[in-house]
């Protein structure tokens, strides 16, 4: 099932900004093998040492936090847009 998967370039390390991919994913953690198989070391930049989602990250599908659609245990269907985002703060 194709989905639609922004992710900013402090998640890739890219230096073009945001990248959209088009990937295969069912789910969360089938989304974030995906991300690691194509950007190797990603996963230590978005998970903690037990391998789930930091809390740092947000994951929005369709605009709406995946932490009230079910959070890892959250299918994506065909056409969903995910956008993660790194939480930012400062003073």
């Amino acid at each position: 099932m194709p989905i639609q998967v922004r992710i900013p370039a402090a998640i890739s390390k890219g230096s073009h900004g945001s990248t959209t991919v088009e990937m295969k994913a069912a789910n969360l953690s089938e989304l974030l093998t995906a991300l690691e198989s194509m950007y190797p070391g990603v996963r230590k930049t978005i998970c903690d040492d037990a391998g789930k989602l930091n809390r740092f990250i947000n994951v929005f599908v369709n605009d709406e936090d995946i932490r009230f659609l079910g959070g890892e245990k959250c299918q994506f269907q065909d056409g969903d847009e995910v956008l993660l985002i790194p939480s930012i703060a400062g003073g």
